[in-house]
């Protein structure tokens, strides 16, 4: 994935933690997902990694969406998303049938 956006990996540890939507966690433990699905990295802040995921084609906007799920889990189940979560701060991506959009976003260095 890095080597596609021209980006050198910075790859998450297992106690990474990740913040993903309650409903994207279910969507992705119940093996499927509402497209399309997304990501953004933020600068790292406290324990949290800074990638955000959720589903849908709104941000939600209730911070309280979010919870937090360290990266060990994510790796446990190898998800498909986990390509994705290599690409470093500053970097989204959007994906759905058929469609795949990974994009630096300098506005997302200014928590």
């Amino acid at each position: 994935m890095c080597a596609r956006a021209g980006v050198k990996a910075e790859a998450l540890g297992a106690s990474d933690r990740v913040a993903v939507t309650q409903e994207f966690r279910a969507q992705i433990e119940a093996g499927r997902v509402q497209w399309p699905a997304n990501g953004l990295r933020h600068p790292v802040h406290g324990n949290m990694c800074g990638w955000y995921l959720w589903s849908g084609q709104v941000f939600p906007s209730n911070p309280d969406s979010f919870v937090p799920i360290h990266f060990s889990h994510l790796q446990e189940a190898s998800y498909w998303f986990l390509p994705y979560l290599a690409l470093p701060v500053g970097w989204r991506f959007l994906l759905a049938a058929g469609h795949e959009d990974i994009w630096y976003d300098p506005a997302l260095l200014n928590m």
